[in-house]
């Protein structure tokens, strides 16, 4: 036998085994539409008797595991049911042809059979037949439960016959020698006649009896067949089949211990006494038969209760047995499934180490090499048989085998989903969550360096998130994920199995870790300003400053604290990020970008490539605003050795930021100015921080007179509809006098509004007027650089805010104040004598 039903329980001996199988060409749908009204039917009271019949069935059995159905009755295929689709009288004899090849498989141990044909109506099915029952359709077919009851009571006649008949005491014949296959070539040549051989036959066949009794309802007489045949087997050291009969004596004494049964379903059984309650309902009648001949002795229970073991008993046989087959390299099988079947009666008990012991051996019994699927099986059983006995971590370390398996790579097609849904049933076993929520701050959950190979190669994002710095093999574990990750990449979709359930994405929060976020003020050039002099007065934007001794901590009061700059919509705006790479070798980050909610966005992704426990480095992102209004920079994203992740900033503990909500405001104009003039090598601070200036220079004569030509370009995407000059002296020693610029602006203001690309020009002259007359060093103090002339701004950008006034004023180049708008310039000079 090689193949392991990880299913059984101590209660299936007192089954009989019924397999259904389809025959030709039958939908999957309606097959098992049909298999599961026919399993329904588990339990028969049997007519004319208060005996229980119980039924196993299976739609797949092995045919090889039938040949041990002498060794263990409850492995043999007493019934067969088929199904099949027939439509027409002429397929008719070779659908009946295949029926007949199908039982021939399973001939030699069938009690009786049944085909279920469907679709075929007319003269053939209207003929009265006991093997076959004819429906017009899987859904016209009300008495398929009838039949089967029907069916059922066919095996217990037979089955009966079957014990009464090997039950006898026939003296002078001979009691044929039952074996396991694997053992009758080691019986040839033996000499029949000893005493020896006969106790061994006679053994054997004690525990057949006991096997029928217990599968018949007659569990008193099953306990005693046991009995009789441990003493039988024991004197002749036949010690496989002496663990046969001290497991069925264990398995009679669990069904009279725990009749709901250890298989762990719950109302898999209707507590039902089987021979219990027959014979408890005929104790008032002492010497009665029973229906079926049977004397119900009063004495039952003193006999039951000298003959069946007690629980702590059952637990000791069931080692012996164990140990017995554990001697026999083809026992194998065997000997894994009474490991099982004791696990579920220690569960029963609560004897949880105990029942560890059964488990570990089971994982070292070794059986034939198995496929993948059957490996799947066994570390799946073996896991929930840890977790029926408290054991959970044990119980998430197998599941997880089980879900590596779901991923081997020599399966050609891996089942992801199944192996993801294995992965996240482990995770409550490590008491882990995947709720960032659930993370303790500036903690790891997992210190054991071993728990992070439980979980690779599916999850290996939430394991490196997870483990600390102190971890081994990193190098190897990351280029595995990336390998991974390039036959099935990590999304932040989550992913719902057929079942309903919805896997969650694990992002990468600590590759990089990042420390800091800071939003960053556009460039001075390209800083939106309220211009005072168009305002017409020094307008105050800061609050009023109020003491406080209670300062708030909360890092989301801190992260939704607006800041006192803007950005513009339509322009570049930067995030400064301060982030290093705890890895010991350099870390790929690719497409990392920001994750922003309340305005349009477009995120410009980013790649970088941090050196090797890099320490703090800054990560400047980008990103263009495409709308007006609020923004608030939430978190970021990246791609890690090829898992996508987000990462938001409420999810991060230990990050500073001075605020993530910045306000956008509508497009501006953008000027850029050049002069005729060459630069100057001096620079004249300007008088406010918040202005950009550059500075050319020009060297005059007393009374000369040269002009300056600035030349406007708007090179925004916004009209230029005003423009406003003024002049400025600086004269710090009072040397100077009279106007020394001036200009006209009615040919330059005839080009406005200056739309985007185009240019326009204005001449600003300048007169030198100096009094020599003051003093004596004024040639001296006149030095070489003559006069210096400043303007806001020139050969740069410049862009201003102020609030739209209503145009009434006109505009009068004279004057040093002009009406503003959103859309206008400011061009300033001022002279300076040294």
């Amino acid at each position: 036998m090689s193949v392991p039903d990880y299913m059984q329980c101590a209660e299936d001996h007192q089954t009989l085994l019924v397999v259904v199988q389809p025959i030709g060409i039958v939908p999957e749908e309606s097959f098992f539409r049909i298999y599961k009204r026919i399993a329904a039917v588990s339990q028969v009271n049997v007519r004319d008797s208060q005996r229980v019949l119980y039924i196993r069935y299976r739609h797949h059995y092995p045919p090889e595991n039938n040949e041990w159905g002498d060794f263990q009755t409850h492995r043999k295929v007493v019934g067969l049911i088929t199904i099949t689709d027939c439509s027409s009288a002429k397929d008719w004899p070779q659908t009946f042809e295949k029926f007949h090849l199908q039982k021939e498989m399973y001939g030699s141990t069938l009690y009786d059979s049944r085909l279920f044909v469907f679709g075929l109506q007319g003269e053939i099915a209207e003929q009265p037949r006991t093997d076959v029952a004819f429906y017009p359709s899987y859904d016209e077919c009300e008495t398929v439960e009838k039949r089967i009851e029907d069916f059922i009571e066919s095996l217990f006649i037979v089955l009966e016959s079957k014990r009464l008949d090997r039950a006898t005491d026939k003296s002078g014949d001979k009691i044929p020698l039952l074996c396991v296959p694997f053992e009758k070539k080691d019986f040839v040549g033996l000499d029949t006649d000893s005493r020896h051989y006969k106790k061994r036959c006679q053994g054997r066949m004690r525990k057949h009896v006991g096997d029928l009794c217990l599968q018949a309802g007659m569990l008193q007489d099953s306990l005693v067949h046991y009995h009789m045949a441990v003493e039988l087997l024991r004197s002749v050291n036949d010690f496989l089949w002496l663990g046969a009969a001290l497991e069925g004596l264990c398995s009679a004494s669990v069904i009279y211990h725990y009749p709901g049964g250890t298989g762990g379903k719950v109302g898999s059984r209707r507590v039902q006494g089987g021979s219990l309650s027959a014979e408890a309902g005929n104790r008032h009648r002492p010497g009665a038969l029973t229906s079926n001949g049977i004397n119900a002795d009063t004495s039952a229970e003193i006999g039951r209760a000298k003959n069946c073991l007690s629980p702590e008993d059952i637990i000791d046989k069931y080692k012996e047995a164990i140990s017995y087959y554990g001697k026999y390299k083809n026992a194998g099988v065997i000997e894994l499934e009474a490991c099982v079947k004791a696990v579920r009666v220690l569960a029963i008990q609560k004897r949880s180490m105990e029942a560890s012991e059964f488990l570990q051996n089971a994982v070292y019994i070794n059986l034939r090499q198995l496929s993948e699927e059957e490996k799947i099986q066994r570390y799946s059983i073996l896991s929930e048989l840890y977790e029926r006995i408290g054991f959970h971590r044990k119980s998430a370390f197998f599941k997880r085998i089980a879900a590596m398996q779901c991923a081997a790579p020599s399966i050609p097609e891996p089942g992801w989903r199944a192996c993801y849904k294995l992965l996240l049933e482990t995770l409550p076993g490590y008491s882990l969550s995947l709720d960032p929520k659930d993370f303790s701050k500036g903690k790891c959950l997992w210190e054991s360096k071993k728990c992070f190979f439980f979980f690779f190669p599916i999850i290996p994002s939430f394991m490196i998130k997870r483990m600390g710095v102190n971890w081994c093999k990193k190098k190897d574990v990351t280029q595995s994920l990336e390998s991974y990750t390039a036959k099935c990449p990590g999304t932040m979709e989550f992913i719902t199995l057929p079942d309903g359930l919805k896997l969650p994405p694990v992002p990468f929060t600590k590759l990089p870790i990042v420390r800091s976020v800071k939003l960053l003020n556009l460039p001075t050039s390209l800083r939106p300003h309220k211009m005072k002099s168009l305002l017409g007065q020094n307008v105050s934007t800061k609050s009023p400053f109020i003491y406080s001794p209670i300062i708030a901590h909360s890092r989301g009061e801190e992260r939704n604290k607006k800041i006192d700059f803007q950005w513009v919509q339509g322009d570049v705006c930067e995030v400064q990020l301060m982030v290093y790479n705890p890895m010991p070798f350099e870390l790929r980050v690719e497409n990392m970008g920001l994750l922003t909610t309340g305005v349009e966005f477009e995120s410009l992704p980013a790649a970088l490539s941090l050196p090797a426990e890099s320490g703090l480095y800054p990560v400047t992102l980008v990103g263009v605003p495409q709308t007006t209004g609020q923004i608030t920079v939430n978190g970021y994203h990246t791609s890690v050795f090829g898992v996508f992740s987000d990462c938001l900033l409420d999810n991060l503990p230990g990050v500073k930021t001075n605020g993530c909500t910045v306000e956008v405001i509508p497009a501006l104009p953008r000027l850029q100015i050049s002069t005729s003039l060459p630069r100057s090598a001096h620079t004249l601070q300007p008088s406010s921080g918040d202005e950009i200036s550059t500075n050319v220079s020009v060297q005059l004569y007393n009374g000369e007179t040269q002009q300056l030509i600035i030349k406007l370009e708007n090179i925004g995407t916004e009209p230029l509809e005003k423009l406003e000059v003024t002049a400025k002296t600086v004269n710090t020693k009072e040397k100077l006098y009279g106007d020394f610029l001036s200009w006209k602006l009615e040919d330059t203001l005839s080009q406005f509004p200056l739309k985007p690309g185009k240019i326009a020009t204005f001449t600003v002259n300048i007169k030198v007027k100096l009094d020599f007359s003051c003093q004596e060093n004024l040639l001296q103090d006149l030095s070489d650089d003559g006069i210096s002339v400043s303007g806001l701004p020139l050969s740069s950008p410049f862009r201003q805010v102020v609030k739209p006034r209503v145009e009434t004023k006109p505009i009068n180049p004279q004057e040093s104040s002009k009406v503003g708008d959103f859309s206008h310039v400011k061009v300033s000079a001022c002279h300076q004598n040294k």
